[in-house]
């Protein structure tokens, strides 16, 4: 990974860039292992913003499929607070405003389920820490 290397010499803002995508890359692949369908990465709604992660699983519980809107939050310290704490109110109302678009666009006939896959990159480790926080806000 380039970010925190010694030798790296782009810019904060190209290190923040590599940043979230190594993170939304290794959160990909943790819900992939975990038996999610990923349906689309990066979704954009015009310059609303975007969907880091949509993905599809069928619900254990229920046994229906629950779509799954998914913020990769990834941060390389703790300096500022936990990556999942840099979700916000505003963050989490904009997601589902994004969400809204997403299924006006792509109708989906499932439940549906906001989740936050936080990832600490910190260098120190070789292992980041990762958690995936299931229904991490209320879309109601």
């Amino acid at each position: 990974m380039t970010s925190g290397s010694a030798g790296y010499t782009g810019s904060s803002v190209s290190k923040k860039a590599s940043l979230g995508k190594d993170g939304e890359d290794l959160a990909a692949r943790l819900l992939e292992d975990d038996g999610y369908e990923i349906v689309a990465r990066n979704w954009r709604a015009g310059r609303t913003g975007e969907i880091d992660i949509v993905a599809r699983r069928s619900d254990p519980e229920s046994g229906r499929d629950v779509l799954v809107f998914v913020e990769v939050k990834t941060r390389a310290s703790v300096r500022y607070g936990t990556p999942a704490e840099s979700l916000t109110p505003e963050k989490q109302a904009k997601l589902l405003a994004l969400a809204e678009k997403y299924l006006a666009e792509n109708p989906a006939n499932t439940d549906i389920r906001f989740d936050v896959v936080s990832i600490l990159l910190d260098g120190r480790s070789s292992a980041p820490e990762v958690q995936h926080l299931q229904n991490a806000f209320d879309a109601s």
